[in-house]
């Protein structure tokens, strides 16, 4: 059976995925057929329906929670860090300040807007934004993925969206960014398999990780490598990235609730309650 997979060009995407793609994994009858897009353009596409399985942000996953379950798997959660609002080094910011976010509907996005609800929204590719800063042409601008590890000497950090989110959501939860998600219309019995492959595939990456990584480098399928490579992969894409835990589902439901409280959704979510019923294939085999 062939499955669209998309995913971000990002690292942590990349490695969680790629121990599939290099076959160190079980996929029963399925192929896996992948496409690595933008973030903001994986969030839109999923609006749509696109694909089979999509990386999406966080979120916006309230939006599309009807038509796709919510996976356990391929998960990222920020621990003291995450995205970064930068500005020129020196700069005063005004409280209509211009900032360039990496799409409307990224989960970082939503967090500024709600903190900066005054400052004045520029929608762009994350990879032009902090050039976008260092042009001028906004006053700040929200570095995600591997950006947030190295960037211009001229610029400095106005504010961690971690700590905005430790603001809003009040107490000491990780950071919800993003993760996976599945198109309802599958089978419940194929949805719990896909599910188990991504799984697996997150947990053989970890297990080899050296490996993995030499070989991401090797045919350049990564931005970074070496150090920054390892240190990015152990913030984003560690064993807790293979299944959601408890503490990681409460992070979410507080996300869904600040959404709610803001207007952002027209009702409070809980995420447990989108996650593929595993229960379905232990009823089968009884």
């Amino acid at each position: 059976m062939k499955i669209q997979l998309a995913h971000s060009p990002d690292a942590d995407d990349i490695f969680m995925y790629y121990a599939i793609k290099f076959g160190w994994v079980d996929t029963l009858d399925y192929t896996f057929d992948n496409v690595a897009l933008d973030i903001e353009t994986l969030n839109v596409e999923a609006m749509k329906g696109t694909f089979d399985v999509s990386a999406v942000s966080f979120g916006m996953y309230p939006l599309i929670r009807e038509e796709y379950a919510l996976l356990r798997t391929a998960v990222s959660f920020g621990e003291g860090y995450g995205p970064k609002l930068i500005k020129a080094r020196g700069k005063r910011l005004r409280r209509n300040f211009k900032v360039a976010l990496s799409g409307r509907y990224t989960t970082n996005a939503m967090l500024v807007r709600l903190y900066y609800p005054q400052a004045r929204p520029v929608y762009m590719n994350f990879l032009e934004i902090e050039q976008a800063v260092l042009e001028g042409k906004v006053d700040a601008g929200v570095l995600i993925h591997e950006s947030i590890l190295d960037f211009d000497e001229h610029l400095e950090v106005e504010k961690e969206v971690w700590d905005i989110w430790t603001e809003l959501a009040g107490e000491g939860l990780p950071l919800p960014l993003g993760g996976m998600a599945l198109r309802r219309s599958l089978p419940l019995n194929r949805a719990i398999e896909i599910e188990r492959i991504l799984t697996d595939g997150v947990r053989v990456a970890n297990e080899r990780k050296e490996e993995l990584c030499r070989l991401l480098e090797e045919k350049k399928l990564v931005r970074i490598s070496d150090e920054m490579l390892e240190r990015y992969l152990n913030m984003y894409a560690s064993e807790e990235s293979a299944e959601l835990s408890e503490l990681q589902l409460k992070a979410l439901d507080r996300l869904y609730k600040i959404g709610y409280e803001h207007g952002i959704w027209e009702c409070p979510i809980k995420a447990k309650e989108y996650l593929i019923p595993r229960e379905y294939d232990e009823w089968r085999n009884l």
